[in-house]
């Protein structure tokens, strides 16, 4: 069986890449490296096939979906800061990649494409936890985008153009996390931090609460959806079903280093939403998810790789 990845070069873009490449599946992946890094790609580029270009442009899409049986799809402006920063440019890689992703895969006879979608789709609805019955209630542009893509999914499905599963993820971390954006996620920010000897940048008091989800049960629930029959039409949650605030995070992480966490309280960040936590029910139920590491061990491996590849992956990072 033939897959695409498409954001391959992104932080869990390449862990699906190694994924598939473990169960000896045939390879392609397709990244205009804006946001993700051609070193995540280093130890496995003599065994994937590599397009460079944009989900944007019909005539690259058309080459990386030929002769495709099944698509991941990961490729996205991943940041809602970013968003309320440039709103034209999340739509046109969230939406308008997702929905020429979507046409050119029709056109070819790809069987099936599974949507990295969003938690943020929920917004800041009190209830919880986040269950997929619930009205969307988007907050950013970003959320936004993510969910209009879902719902291109959905409908193609519904019209059986292409076979489509939709995961709305919770907050993944893991290895290979970029911690130098202004746009990086929290815990490879804080583990850098943290190994630095600096203080740890906090926007709000710490009291933002989130499903943590590391990036294995991530990579599972993505195998699950590529390969699972009768499933088309899906939107599932993808968490562990259990919420941690920042200030909880910061003390296991300098726990699991040996450090003493030292905190600069900055204001909230635009647009965020103060707690989330996943009601996994349908992915388990639907998809047979499992997560298998917990927040704590995820923690865990996740620092120490920090502390041995983390001064390495800032360098590469910088020079692209």
């Amino acid at each position: 069986m033939k897959f695409l990845v498409t954001g391959a070069a992104g932080f869990i873009g390449s862990h699906i890449v190694r994924a598939l490449l473990k169960e000896n599946h045939s390879v392609r992946v397709i990244d205009n490296f804006s946001t993700g890094y051609r070193w995540r790609l280093e130890e496995v580029q003599d065994h994937i096939e590599i397009i460079e270009g944009s989900i944007c442009d019909v005539d690259t899409v058309r080459r990386a979906v030929e002769g495709v049986d099944r698509i991941c799809h990961q490729a996205a402006i991943p940041s809602v800061a970013r968003s309320t920063a440039d709103p034209i440019a999340s739509d046109m890689a969230n939406v308008h990649g997702t929905i020429t992703l979507l046409q050119c895969a029709r056109e070819a006879g790809v069987q099936r494409l599974v949507y990295a979608s969003s938690s943020s789709a929920y917004g800041n609805t009190p209830e919880l936890p986040k269950h997929e019955q619930m009205t969307p209630n988007p907050l950013s542009p970003y959320a936004v985008s993510k969910l209009a893509a879902e719902q291109y999914c959905k409908v193609f499905a519904g019209l059986n153009f292409v076979e489509t599963v939709c995961l709305r993820y919770f907050n993944v971390f893991g290895p290979m996390q970029d911690p130098t954006s202004h746009y990086a996620a929290v815990i490879p920010k804080f583990c850098l931090a943290l190994l630095n000897g600096e203080s740890v940048p906090l926007n709000g008091d710490g009291s933002v609460s989130r499903d943590f989800t590391y990036i294995d049960n991530v990579v599972q629930a993505n195998l699950l959806a590529l390969t699972q029959p009768g499933v088309s039409g899906t939107v599932a949650n993808i968490g562990c079903g259990e919420r941690h605030t920042l200030l909880q995070l910061i003390q296991f992480l300098g726990e699991a280093l040996g450090v003493e966490p030292q905190i600069t309280f900055n204001p909230p960040r635009l647009g965020d939403v103060p707690h989330s936590l996943a009601d996994i029910t349908v992915a388990k139920t639907v998809l047979g998810y499992d997560p298998k590491i917990s927040f704590r061990q995820g923690l865990q491996i996740t620092a120490e790789w920090f502390r041995e590849h983390g001064a390495t992956a800032v360098e590469k990072t910088k020079k692209g």
